[in-house]
């Protein structure tokens, strides 16, 4: 069974929630799919079984012995990557989009396009199972691509330990990755919060979420901020079809636990938010839908 949790923009307290449920008892595969953003692996700490490079597109690098610094590219780059600085022609690796075009148009045959793989998947052992996750580094391009690499090694690593749970932590809003995340999952969890802005957001990313799936869950997490807008969402899970899993109170012990290296659950069993992130997980992999 394969679980995706996403929400409709950052700060909802998405991983918070995934790592409440990845500590909940049962050992399972956790797979951080906000691979531009990845932050499980620091509350985890996993041992890293297997290293992977990722090529995650190309960058332009120019051979300065035969540039002519004609100018010619800085003048085409429609990303403007390409400046003059000192009579060099410099490349900015962060800017530049690995198009190919300054290298295809260059007279001189001075700019050439090197594989980008500063970007790496990783996966190994976790405290309570097994943790598969990627971090794509800044100015790479394809991290849907990347998301689908870490889902198929997540499945093959969950087939290899005979588990039968996967538990993505989905990164935020609606755009490739996302889509990436939630293909051919057997129930999407999305985390908001009781604002307007949580509000409509949520409303994206479930329009999205109900094209892969029917079974689609809402967690209101710091429902007791705002009631009123609490009740608001509730009922329009309800007018949707779409269940509501549960409001989660705020607490600070949510930070607490953080900060020192486990999820709230861990950390504070008895705390009434831990009861029901917990009822909630066990609603969900004991008796399949509501």
């Amino acid at each position: 069974m394969e679980l995706a949790v996403v929400s409709g923009k950052g700060g909802t307290g998405k991983s918070s929630v995934t790592a409440a449920f990845a500590t909940a008892g049962e050992r399972l595969v956790v797979a951080d799919c906000d691979v531009d953003a990845a932050n499980l692996y620091l509350l985890f700490n996993p041992e890293h079984d297997t290293e992977q490079v990722y090529i995650g597109g190309y960058t332009a690098v120019v051979d300065h012995a035969l540039c002519t610094v004609c100018g010619i590219c800085e003048s085409y780059c429609r990303f403007d990557a390409i400046t003059e600085v000192d009579d060099k022609i410099i490349i900015s690796e962060t800017s530049c989009d690995g198009c190919f075009f300054c290298s295809r148009i260059c007279p001189m045959d001075a700019i050439t396009m090197v594989r980008s793989d500063r970007s790496r998947m990783y996966s190994g052992s976790f405290r309570n199972g097994k943790m598969v996750y990627g971090r794509l580094a800044p100015g790479e391009e394809n991290s849907g691509k990347l998301v689908s690499l870490v889902r198929e090694e997540a499945k093959r690593v969950a087939t290899a330990q005979g588990m039968s749970t996967i538990l993505l932590d989905g990164p935020p809003g609606i755009g490739c990755p996302v889509i990436s995340t939630v293909t051919g999952v057997d129930r999407i969890i999305i985390v908001t919060e009781p604002t307007m802005s949580g509000l409509e957001d949520m409303k994206r990313v479930h329009e999205v979420a109900r094209k892969f799936t029917g079974d689609v869950g809402i967690i209101i997490n710091k429902y007791d901020l705002n009631e009123a807008m609490a009740d608001r969402i509730e009922g329009w899970c309800v007018a949707q079809g779409s269940a509501l899993l549960g409001r989660l109170p705020y607490d600070r012990r949510v930070t607490e636990a953080m900060i020192s290296g486990k999820s709230v659950t861990e950390m504070f069993p008895e705390a009434e938010i831990s009861i029901i992130l917990n009822e909630i997980w066990n609603k969900m992999t004991t008796n399949g839908k509501e």
